[in-house]
């Protein structure tokens, strides 16, 4: 059984059919993004259908186009004609086949090739005046009536659209290393040995929601005392369209009041988990993208291909480590964090949360978005 997306454009010429929503880059090769369009040709009166997978940056709100502003950016933008057709017939997969047995003689099937180095969907969090949909990263697959044949700048009317948006997402590698490990000594004035600082990840992948565990070893060969210890996770967000900017949130800082004692060790697991329910009043965070309502977490550190350029926003993590000595200063390290979701043991993963407007019809699950 398929579950099934629809949305039907406003004059009920033309709808959008997808099998599902999500579509995994799996670094070296992203899902195909399939689907079908059904077609009215008695309502088209000679015009051409065309549907369109756009990857955009926005950062503002669809209100103001209405006055001649388009806070949107396309990254990247892949548009096809489906009706009349072409001659060109993408590949044929199970799902594919079973859309167009539900959608019949009606259906013009298309499919898109998604390249490498796009961004996944993310978005930044809003503050709690903030109004409209979020900033970020999204993906949207729309099909539209045109009224010019091959004119990308065409202005479609509304009622001669419908669109879905989709979600590019990753999920973290099967296979999980030994984690990280950083030392660093330093030496304050009137001393004549140092502070050693050693930190290691007991793993090199943790999923959202699981706690992360750190070993923190020191030894204190000087006279001064080590006070307190500082742990926290910061999340490093990097913008890149005309620019490249970076922000850093912390998503997690606890403070532990231990000592070490001057000529003497300590060694401490410490066990720490980063939630975005503990983070929902900080504006700018980043978080994976959703689809209308759905919950959702910490944005997913960003797995990329070596060197490849990537424009939108990339996300990663690090676990900081600060020692305050009295008299003396602090002593940091810092370990690369990856934060991500495990692959779904299932097929169908994202679409749990619609179950409410599933209705069942010829073998194959049917949700409207409303």
């Amino acid at each position: 059984l398929f579950r099934v997306f629809k949305k039907t454009s406003g004059n009920g010429h033309i709808a959008l059919y997808l099998g599902k929503r999500d579509f995994v880059d799996n670094v070296d090769s992203v899902e195909v993004v399939d689907g079908v369009v059904k077609v009215d040709p008695s309502g088209l009166n000679g015009r051409n259908v065309y549907v369109y997978l756009a990857c955009a940056f926005r950062y503002g709100s669809d209100d103001l186009d209405v006055i001649g502003l388009s806070f949107r950016r396309d990254i990247w933008i892949k548009r096809i004609q489906v009706y009349p057709p072409t001659g060109e017939t993408p590949t044929k997969t199970p799902m594919l086949e079973s859309l167009m047995k539900k959608v019949g003689d009606q259906g013009a099937p298309f499919s898109f090739q998604m390249p490498t180095n796009l961004p996944c969907s993310v978005s930044l969090q809003p503050g709690s005046n903030d109004s409209g949909k979020a900033c970020g990263v999204d993906f949207e697959v729309k099909a539209y009536i045109a009224n010019n044949k091959d004119s990308a700048d065409e202005v479609i009317d509304k009622k001669d659209t419908c669109r879905l948006i989709i979600r590019k997402i990753q999920f973290a590698p099967a296979t999980n290393n030994p984690g990280p490990k950083a030392e660093v000594s330093k030496q304050f004035m009137m001393t004549d040995k140092p502070v050693h600082l050693e930190a290691s990840l007991e793993k090199e992948i943790y999923y959202h929601g699981d706690p992360i565990k750190m070993n923190v070893k020191i030894n204190n060969e000087t006279n001064k005392t080590v006070k307190k210890i500082k742990v926290s996770v910061e999340q490093v967000t990097n913008v890149a369209l005309y620019s490249s900017d970076t922000y850093a949130k912390d998503v997690f800082t606890a403070e532990y009041g231990e000592t070490v004692n001057a000529n003497s060790t300590f060694d401490k697991t410490y066990d720490f988990t980063p939630l975005l329910s503990n983070n929902k009043e900080k504006r700018g965070i980043s978080v994976d993208g959703r689809l209308k309502d759905e919950d959702t977490c910490l944005a997913s550190t960003t797995l990329s291909q070596g060197d490849k350029e990537m424009q939108g926003i990339i996300v990663s993590y690090k676990v900081k480590v600060n020692l305050f000595v009295a008299s003396g200063g602090d002593v940091t390290v810092e370990l690369p964090l990856t934060l991500m979701c495990p692959k779904p043991a299932g097929e169908c993963n994202v679409s749990r949360n619609c179950a409410r407007n599933v209705s069942c019809d010829f073998s194959l699950f049917l949700v409207h978005d409303r």
